[in-house]
């Protein structure tokens, strides 16, 4: 399903460093967040792989400068899936007040984020028809 979800924001590392966004590193098998899960952050992967995971279910997995996580920012509702590092990774969380200053300062991150989202909706309707 990766191929499903390419879509990727272009945003500098350095920018998020401007915003404040830690980077936390992940070894292979490590599990960033957990189905059910309280949500405040969407992440993107600097570098390594990620699973999302429902269940014993692969659903994606992701590489650099993908984005997961994002429906915490939207409705602050718990996970919705698990995420596993599928390699040693580094990630960087972006909470609320760091997602509208990289708005700010870079407009389309938002329009990508809203596109990774809608693309996510599609391809979870294709499954259920």
């Amino acid at each position: 399903m990766g191929a499903l979800w390419p879509i990727r924001p272009l945003i500098s590392v350095s920018l998020l460093a401007r915003a404040g966004a830690p980077i936390r590193s992940f070894k292979a098998g490590e599990i960033i967040f957990r189905h059910g899960d309280p949500a405040e952050e969407l992440y993107i992967v600097k570098s390594g792989k990620v699973e999302i995971r429902l269940g014993n279910r692969l659903l994606d997995t992701l590489s650099e400068l993908s984005i997961f996580g994002e429906m915490a920012l939207i409705d602050h509702s718990p996970r919705s899936a698990t995420v596993v590092a599928a390699t040693d990774a580094t990630i960087v969380p972006v909470d609320e007040k760091q997602f509208l200053f990289l708005v700010s300062r870079t407009p389309h991150f938002a329009l990508n984020v809203m596109r990774v989202l809608a693309q996510r909706l599609r391809t979870t309707n294709s499954v259920i028809d």
